[in-house]
């Protein structure tokens, strides 16, 4: 059995953007993607992709590396307990405000990360 893994920064980003869009139903409906940029080139630090609003306030921003993507939210522990508990990697950024980053490293993260999306929603 060949095992793939999906590394690409700007492939995963689409697909949690699709994920986001494509939800209908649920607290998750109200969550859309805005300020998309098409033709973001991954850095590694992170280019900005889109932002993701619930009910038009700001909920996070999708940042893209090379090889990974991460979600940048206020500083939630909601957020760090939620991503934790669906095994993604999460570090808190000291900005001000402080900001937590969860890391989506594989295109099968993109389910988990929908998951601390809509756990950040509940909390808001």
């Amino acid at each position: 059995m060949v095992e793939e893994r999906l590394a690409d920064g700007t492939r995963i980003a689409q697909l949690l953007a699709s994920e986001v869009d494509g939800r209908v139903a649920g607290i998750l409906d109200t969550l859309s993607v805005r300020g998309a940029n098409p033709e973001v080139e991954p850095t590694a630090n992170g280019a900005f992709a889109y932002a993701i609003e619930a009910d038009g306030d700001r909920l996070a921003a999708v940042y893209v590396h090379p090889d990974r993507a991460h979600v940048e939210f206020s500083a939630s522990e909601t957020v760090v307990e939620a991503a934790e508990s669906e095994g993604l990697r999460v570090r808190p950024k000291a900005t001000r405000p402080p900001k937590t980053l969860v890391f989506v490293e594989d295109g099968a993260q993109v389910k988990r990360a929908v998951s601390v999306l809509g756990r950040a929603v509940q909390s808001n």
